[in-house]
């Protein structure tokens, strides 16, 4: 490689890290056998649609089912219907889509099988309250929980014990027959109660947990929500729940896949890379001070690697909202590492989200170059001011230097990388 193409080398190992999530490369070898009964399939998330998709192509045998995905994500189906709804905040797209799925599943036997496809976005896309609450109080939730800088671990833990789907309970309504879950992890730790808030998998935590995360974080609820925690009601399907015995549970795509992908494109380049960890949470522009500090050591001293090299990592930020800009953990992260490496001449930096929405925006994430600040200062923007409102997307999108993927039809979270030449 040479040092006129960074930023090439950069979205090329972005887009593999995307590519080796893809349903087509990962599903087929996880289906199972067909069983003596009806194949129902059943998912949600970002990736649900394209899964289905993959499910049909590769299945000789009939089958039915309905899965929901986000505004934007559906893809054609022959057998199985594809229901839009929002993320991340929920609607009542996504609430009836929800219904529906628990209808379908209802009143299978011992011989039919569940499909269930699940990816990250699924905790949106099944919005259905337990009996007492409304759509209104989980949207009001999830904004909540969205603008409190809560991990996606803490804020699943809240949404399974609000849910008449999640936690279990999904798997627990297609009992007597048999779930296999094929799971695109997006969380850290790919934790399967996670991914989606875990509607086919037992749940070990806690009604007095999902409190404990309420009263960290401020978030006020009414007084319904309350009281529905403080009771047994709200509780989710334990791991000694014997309806969900003989259930099989597969992760066929992870984000140490994507970055292990990325990883081998800088080496063939000749650069080598190193992935510091699949799993970094944190405030999005705590992350950026550490991982710039680690980089500007590797600039200036050639520790703990010797340049040039890449540093990757994943996982899932959190941005706890200030300002009224337009977010999105990735080029909030980017915009406080543009702060932190002050035009550092030697390091360039792509951070982005796999499914190609970082935030709210249609926008996957951007690109660092050396000059970002001083063409930014060039354009009348204040960097440090851009980063005081959350607005990452504003300020990169300024620069020119959004990277726009469209709809990747995949989800394993987040990847950071930063090229120190």
């Amino acid at each position: 490689m040479t040092q006129s193409d960074p930023s090439e080398l950069l979205l090329s190992m972005f887009k593999a890290g995307i590519a080796a999530a893809q349903p087509a490369v990962c599903l087929p070898q996880h289906l199972p056998e067909a069983p003596r009964g009806r194949l129902v399939v059943i998912g949600a998330g970002k990736a649900s649609a394209e899964m289905a998709r993959v499910v049909e192509a590769n299945w000789v045998g009939p089958l039915t089912g309905l899965v929901v995905t986000r505004y934007g994500y559906a893809v054609p189906c022959a057998r199985i219907e594809i229901v839009e709804a929002a993320h991340p905040v929920p609607d009542a797209a996504g609430l009836a889509a929800a219904k529906r799925i628990m209808e379908l599943v209802a009143g299978l036997g011992a011989d039919d099988l569940v499909l269930c496809l699940i990816s990250g976005g699924g905790s949106a896309l099944l919005p259905l309250p337990l009996l007492g609450l409304t759509l209104e109080d989980k949207q009001a939730i999830s904004r909540a929980l969205l603008a409190s800088g809560a991990s996606i671990s803490e804020m699943n833990c809240v949404r399974r014990h609000l849910s008449a789907i999640k936690g279990g309970r999904l798997a627990a309504a297609c009992y007597p027959a048999r779930v296999v879950t094929l799971l695109i992890s997006d969380v850290p730790g790919d934790d399967p109660a996670d991914i989606a808030s875990g509607p086919t998998v037992t749940d070990a935590t806690t009604c007095a947990d999902a409190l404990a995360i309420l009263r960290r974080y401020g978030i006020e609820v009414p007084q319904v929500v309350r009281e529905i925690l403080e009771s047994a009601a709200a509780e989710s399907v334990k791991p000694d729940d014997p309806r969900l015995d003989g259930n099989v549970t597969k992760i066929i795509a992870t984000p140490q896949m994507a970055l292990e992908c990325a990883a081998e494109v800088a080496r063939i380049a000749g650069i080598p890379a190193h992935i510091l960890g699949d799993a970094i949470e944190g405030e999005a522009r705590d992350v950026a001070k550490t991982l710039g500090g680690i980089a500007l050591q590797v600039a200036r001293h050639g520790q703990p690697f010797t340049p040039p090299c890449v540093l990757l990592s994943g996982g899932e930020t959190t941005v706890t909202l200030r300002g009224n800009g337009r977010g999105g953990r990735n080029v909030e992260f980017l915009l406080a590492l543009a702060i932190t490496l002050n035009g550092n001449p030697r390091i360039h930096a792509l951070a982005g989200d796999t499914d190609g929405v970082d935030g709210v925006e249609e926008i996957a994430g951007a690109m660092l170059t050396p000059d970002s600040l001083a063409r930014a200062w060039a354009n009348g923007i204040r960097p440090q001011d851009a980063l005081d409102e959350n607005d990452g997307h504003g300020f990169f999108g300024t620069l020119g230097d959004s990277v726009v993927t469209g709809p990747t039809l995949t989800n394993v979270n987040d990847l950071r990388l930063i090229l120190v030449l």
